[in-house]
């Protein structure tokens, strides 16, 4: 017997919604090292938190690649390639 499926809504418990973030990004990150390794396929992801911190997953030098996309960006150009995080963040 399998589980139901969740309601998607906003998880109104800050705890419980940053423990829910936490696994499902560290299963999202296995997720995706498990497609690059299976696979053989480039991989490059990137989860910003609620509070804009930065996580990523990069497969064979993938995350080299996404950084140098990403920095170069002026604060203008990250708004309108990430429209949504809020302004400002860092890398």
């Amino acid at each position: 017997m399998g589980r139901g499926k969740v309601e998607l809504k906003r998880i109104e418990n800050k705890i419980n919604r940053q423990v829910t973030f936490s696994k499902r990004r560290n299963g999202l990150l296995k997720k995706a090292y498990e497609l690059s390794v299976l696979c053989d396929a480039e991989i490059a992801l990137i989860i910003f938190s609620s509070r804009g911190k930065l996580y990523e997953f990069g497969s064979a030098g993938e995350d080299q690649r996404v950084t140098d996309c990403i920095v170069p960006l002026d604060l203008g150009a990250r708004s309108r390639v990430f429209p949504f995080l809020p302004p400002p963040f860092s890398l």
